[in-house]
């Protein structure tokens, strides 16, 4: 790990560095529009280092990441949510205009954002020719192969300026750093990977990008692909040696010249920066000084006293403004706090947050339930006695109070000392969180004696903040309240109105079986419509226990039962398959053990998951088209015993909100032809913890897989087990 100025340590934990307000625009634009999709939203951000840290730094906190590191820009997204998405772009904007170390006013970075879009692109394309497996992943390092230098003009302000100015070249430019700051601009990048934790080939890619030939050709294969973009990226030909590189690098393959793959990334590298309203540099100019930052002739203003406080007023106010608005519209707790950590981390540099909140009832200060921060929080009540510790001071006294006040706290207590060892620092600053009527809880920030001297100018904005704070997340519990008492009232008047409708309901399925009973006994033995019958009855008691479940209050499933789901599939398609196929000239597939396969599963609810999927099926199929139904045993995941049951076609392929509806049903939304009946599944798979897979392509057809939990070899027999249907086919289907 890299020894690294204090400032620059800061900025880079805080994920720091500027965006182009034409970027940010678009993407407060595009997350308040509901039609958005996540990829859709993935594709902007990959186009603005800036927002790429920040994107990462916020999905690989504590807080959010949940098992292994999140390497690609959608799933960050997915991970965080359009809301703490808009906060983060709320926030990263108001900073822009009124961030009080604003070096970048007079510093152009248009070259520094089209250099970095066609290294990326061009990364991308080499990774892809060369047979690389991730090449997205590629074009993320080559977006951030500079990003260096982005955190360093945040960081050091005008010092970095004067080096900006004094530099003709990168290489030049990384010299002058390591001469005056004793770290260049890779090693600035490469900390900043490191904190992600992915792979160290990504870090490298950024680290060694200015390394000789002679050395870049013993690395690994992402490193040599964003040192040979970044070098393409220089100028309009592709001189002899660096083909000859590409040869040795990546192997002398089929690929395009990378003259041409160097003329196709830069036509897409102006399609976006178009798009985001970024003005490519003219060749005309000869400006090679090759995607640095340029440094403008003007300087700044230093206004007067007065002046400094309108502005610092003014700014407050419009800092404020648009993140109370974005508080006010989360619905929960946790996205509450989630929005403030990132929002403390982006306008105040506060990195280490921790947050305890007054229980209603006694006012004592607890972190329970709160996710993203050390143990310690969790495990700690305190009463809001005065002198107990600076937490319980600023409760009380609904003021900020840190470890560095004039005139000096007393000596801190030992639960002081606690918190700022759990923070890994050597002090702490504790904002109340102020509500309509009473303090909810306290912000805990650990910070050095070096950031409470730059924040202390900053305290009435940050006493805003806390108030802020305290108000959204005393709505929140006010409306929480509400709703909970609107669904109880409501669950009276459903429960009572659903009774009246399973008394009228049970008695025609009542003699509806009855009548199936009788026609059963008048029949001949021996012939094939037994079973149906026998089938038919079975859905007749399902529909009547879905009935009588209207007037019952949702509780703990049963306990699994044990299925064949190769005998439970015949027997649905037995009833089902002349309506839902064979009529519409659908051809269906089989392939299905001739051993019974036992999977432990409520059985009512794998019917109506079955059902569900054959339905959604038949309804977006064209005759002519095909349905494959197959189920697979002895598949191990996770250590664990599955099989898979999978439904296979190749009709229209299924939207992203169909998708989205099977995977996350909560979010689904309802009205589209496949969304309704996925979104039931998406459910009941979620209940039965059964895992589900879907891929579809336009055109292509549509694959859903379903891991069943499968019985270990004889714990059927002490199982619930139900009496084996033959099959008229006894053979492989």
């Amino acid at each position: 790990m890299y020894s690294l100025p204090e400032p620059i340590r800061q900025a880079m934990e805080s994920g720091r560095v500027p965006s182009p307000p034409q970027v940010l625009l678009r993407l407060l634009q595009m997350v308040d529009d509901d039609g958005t999709t996540m990829s859709e939203l993935a594709r902007l951000v990959e186009q603005d280092p800036g927002l790429c840290t920040r994107v990462l730094t916020a999905a690989n906190s504590p807080a959010i990441r949940r098992g292994n590191p999140m390497r690609s820009i959608e799933s960050c997204l997915i991970a965080l949510g359009t809301r703490l998405v808009r906060s983060i772009a709320t926030c990263l904007s108001v900073q822009s205009l009124f961030d009080e170390r604003a070096a970048a006013r007079i510093v152009d970075l248009s070259a520094f954002w089209t250099h970095s879009l066609l290294t990326a692109e061009l990364s991308r394309s080499l990774a892809a020719a060369s047979g690389y497996p991730r090449p997205d992943e590629a074009y993320l390092a080559g977006l951030l192969h500079d990003v260096g230098e982005l955190i360093l003009l945040s960081a050091l302000g005008d010092p970095y300026v004067q080096i900006l100015a004094a530099a003709g070249s990168e290489a030049a430019l990384s010299e002058l750093e390591s001469e005056q700051l004793g770290v260049h601009h890779g090693e600035i990048g490469t900390w900043l990977v490191d904190q992600w934790q992915l792979d160290s080939a990504f870090a490298d890619g950024i680290l060694f990008h200015h390394l000789p030939a002679d050395q870049i050709v013993t690395a690994a294969q992402l490193p040599q692909v964003v040192w040979l973009a970044h070098a393409l990226s220089g100028g309009d030909e592709a001189p002899d040696v660096l083909t000859d590189l590409a040869d040795q690098m990546l192997g002398d393959t089929d690929r395009l010249p990378l003259r041409v793959l160097r003329e196709q990334a830069e036509q897409r590298m102006c399609v976006i920066a178009d798009a985001i309203g970024i003005a490519p540099p003219d060749p005309a100019t000869g400006d090679r000084a090759a995607g640095l930052p340029r440094v403008l002739a003007g300087r700044r203003h230093h206004p007067g006293e007065a002046q400094t406080r309108i502005a610092t007023l003014i700014g407050n106010q419009a800092l404020m403004q648009p993140l109370q608005q974005d508080l006010f519209a989360l619905t929960t707790d946790a996205e509450v706090l989630l929005a403030l950590r990132e929002s403390a981390r982006i306008l105040f540099d506060l990195n280490r947050l921790a947050f305890l909140l007054c229980d209603p009832v006694d006012g004592r200060l607890t972190g329970k339930e709160i996710a993203g921060q050390a143990a310690l929080f969790a495990q700690i009540s305190i009463v809001p006695e005065a002198r107990r510790s600076l937490v319980a001071t600023a409760a009380l006294g609904g003021q900020i109070c840190s470890t560095y006040d004039q005139p000096p706290a007393p000596a801190p207590s030992l639960l002081d000392m606690q918190f700022a060892r759990a923070l890994s620092s050597s002090g702490l600053l504790c904002l109340p969180m102020v509500g309509k009527t009473r303090t909810v809880g306290v912000i805990i920030a650990g910070l050095s004696a070096g950031q409470h001297a730059r924040l202390s100018r900053r305290l009435p904005c940050l006493a805003n903040f806390g108030r802020i704070a305290g108000i959204s997340i005393d709505n929140w519990r006010t409306a929480r309240d509400v709703r909970q008492q609107a669904e109880e009232e409501a669950s009276v008047r459903f429960t009572r109105q659903a009774r009246r409708v399973v008394h009228e309901a049970g008695n025609p399925l009542t003699i509806i079986k009855g009548y199936l009973k009788i026609l059963d006994g008048k029949l001949p033995e021996g012939i094939e419509v037994h079973q149906e019958l026998s089938v038919l009855s079975e859905e007749i008691d399902r529909v009547a226990a879905i009935v009588r479940r209207l007037s019952e209050v949702p509780g703990a499933l049963p306990d699994h039962q044990v299925v064949d789901i190769c005998d439970l599939l015949r027997d649905l398609l037995l009833l089902y398959r002349d309506t839902l196929f064979d009529s519409r000239g659908i051809a269906v597939e089989t392939l299905l053990p001739t051993h019974p396969v036992w999977v432990a599963c409520d059985r009512d609810s794998i019917k109506q998951i079955v059902v569900n999927l054959c339905k959604n099926a038949s309804e977006a199929l064209s005759r002519g088209q095909r349905l494959k139904l197959s189920v697979t045993d002895d598949i191990r995941s996770q250590g664990r015993q599955y099989t898979e049951l999978r439904f296979e076609d190749n009709g229209p392929g299924m939207s992203e909100l169909a998708m989205r509806a099977l995977q996350r049903p909560r979010d689904g939304r309802l009205g589209e032809v496949r969304g309704l009946g996925l979104s039931i599944v998406g459910t009941l798979a979620s209940r039965l913890q059964i895992p589900v897979t879907c891929r579809s392509q336009a055109g292509s057809g549509t694959m859903i897989a379903l891991l069943l939990p499968t019985l270990q070899p004889g714990e059927h027999e002490t199982r619930l087990t139900r009496k084996t249907i033959s099959s008229p086919d006894t053979g492989q289907e």
